[in-house]
């Protein structure tokens, strides 16, 4: 018996771009200390007034089956925040709960991809991008942000692709690279989607992680909310990574068409987890706020450090909880770079090249361990990649 050519093919016969995460894995298993900055996953946990609020609804019976499409409470109240951040109508109709934006990014594409379509998305990309459009029923095609324009993705290179072409996937404030999209990056996307027909998919998960510039949702550009599906979580804006819970917004009958599809697949949200996603959002942006200020000031602590040398060239870090820095002067690739380091100073860092061939001669930072720890691993890396020059 033979698995199928779709699950065997999720990675397009390449590698998943996590080897160094799961070596760091086996050292830190082997006993060894490896400094962790790989992952975007806060050191700080999930609040406990929010894993108080858990706690409770389990224990008052929130254990079995909820509404599938989420429950009509956290319904409501996502599509409140939403209305309120972009200015969009929202109603409950729009927003579907899903386990988590990873289960979102899979269910948008499922939603407007057919087998074998074509399906842009920007390089730098995260990881998962790739395999999650194959396992839709896509042909992944990666369009080019360049380091030399702060990874802004140019209309001109999404319209050389676009020729039919079903969706693009966009990612603002993106990982890797922190870039934040500009208004007018936004509009010109929004142009091409419009003048090609495409579906707009937009990542938005580190939307209060703004350092530089403003957040745009693509859905409240002119004539783009019909076209354009958002994919949210409280992963990142509240420390809730483990506890998957994220949404879909969308006009309604694309959220009609999904709840078919969560029926048949993920059978919605464990309710417990669903309130106390209600009594997270309630709390106000505040919360999230204080959730994005350790980045932002080890951002600060980052820059600082790479100015005292001119190896590594930071890249713009307009937001998010990483870093890039641009290595190549090392003459090493990401790669090599990361692998090194890892074994010669046990330090994990994600090469550039698992985020796509723009990416290639960098790496990215996870700015996830606590200061001294940063700053301590970061002058331990730049003196290495010092010790490269020449």
């Amino acid at each position: 018996m033979q698995l199928s050519d779709r699950i065997q093919s999720l990675n397009g016969g390449g590698s998943n771009g996590w080897e160094i995460y799961e070596r760091a894995q086996v050292l830190i298993r082997e006993g060894k200390a490896v400094t962790m900055l790989t992952v975007g996953d806060h050191d700080i946990g999930t609040s406990p007034e929010i894993l108080d609020e858990m706690y409770r609804a389990a224990k008052a019976g929130k254990t079995g089956y909820a509404a599938i499409p989420g429950t009509y409470e956290l319904r409501q109240t996502v599509a409140k925040r939403v209305e309120a951040t972009s200015g969009v109508a929202t109603g409950i109709d729009n927003v579907l709960i899903v386990p988590g934006g990873q289960a979102g990014l899979f269910a948008a594409h499922f939603a407007v991809i057919n087998p074998g379509d074509r399906a842009l998305h920007i390089d730098p990309y995260y990881a998962t991008y790739p395999g999650t459009l194959r396992a839709a029923g896509a042909v992944p095609v990666a369009v080019p942000a360049h380091a030399e324009n702060g990874f802004q993705p140019l209309a001109s290179d999404i319209a050389a692709q676009a020729p039919g072409a079903k969706s693009l996937l966009i990612n603002s404030p993106n990982n890797p690279t922190g870039a934040v999209y500009s208004q007018s990056t936004m509009e010109a996307i929004a142009g091409v989607c419009q003048d090609h027909d495409l579906w707009l998919i937009s990542d938005e998960v580190y939307e209060f992680q703004i350092w530089e510039g403003n957040h745009i949702t693509p859905r409240a550009l002119p004539e783009m909310a019909a076209r354009t599906i958002v994919v949210n979580s409280l992963s990142k804006s509240h420390a809730m990574t483990g506890s998957r819970i994220g949404w879909v917004v969308a006009d309604a009958p694309v959220i009609a068409e999904l709840t078919e599809l969560v029926t048949n697949t993920t059978y919605g949200v464990t309710g417990y987890i669903q309130q106390a996603a209600i009594f997270a959002l309630n709390q106000g942006e505040s919360v999230e706020a204080a959730v994005a200020e350790p980045f932002r000031r080890r951002r600060g602590l980052m820059q600082k450090l790479i100015a005292e040398q001119n190896v590594a060239r930071l890249v713009p870090a307009q937001g998010a909880m990483y870093v890039m820095l641009d290595i190549r002067a090392t003459g090493l690739s990401g790669k090599e770079f990361a692998n090194q380091l890892i074994e010669e100073h046990l330090i994990a860092v994600m090469p550039g090249e698992s985020f796509g061939a723009a990416a290639a001669g960098h790496i990215r930072i996870a700015l996830t361990v606590e200061d001294s720890k940063l700053e301590d691993a970061t002058r331990r890396l730049l003196a290495f990649a010092t010790s490269h020059m020449g």
